[in-house]
């Protein structure tokens, strides 16, 4: 015979379980969110000196669309590549910053947003093109 502790815990178990499965944008998915970030290099005229893709550059990405900061980050590698990983279903906001001379703070941020609809998502988003 059953107690009524037995039963509760039983819901709470199921309970527990079910609430389990809508879980929000984040880490402990399996979907990768790829990029490259590349570099066009301005002398004080404003004449293009060179461009590259960027290595060692931070890259942001936001988990969801309830507030403007950064979950987590990434700096890129030598061919100006990041990825995030083990990202589960939702929306992302992934973002780098710019060098702009009429920005009062000096930079601007660029962002794309993109949304992974299911597991085992490769989103390739194209390329982030800063100044320098």
């Amino acid at each position: 015979m059953r107690t009524i502790s037995t039963h509760l815990f039983l819901w709470s178990l199921l309970f527990v379980l079910l609430s389990g499965c809508t879980k929000p944008e984040g880490e402990g998915g399996t979907s990768v969110i790829y990029g490259k970030v590349y570099a066009f290099n301005y002398n004080g005229s404003g004449v293009l000196q060179e461009e590259y893709y960027l290595a060692d550059e931070d890259v942001f990405i936001i988990y969801g669309d309830g507030d403007n900061y950064y979950d987590d980050s990434y700096k890129t590698s030598f061919d100006g590549s990041f990825r995030f990983q083990y990202l589960r279903p939702g929306t992302y906001t992934v973002f780098v910053y710019s060098d702009c001379d009429s920005c009062p703070s000096g930079t601007e941020e660029i962002s794309q947003t993109v949304e992974i609809s299911g597991n085992n998502e490769d989103i390739i988003l194209p390329d982030f093109e800063v100044r320098r």
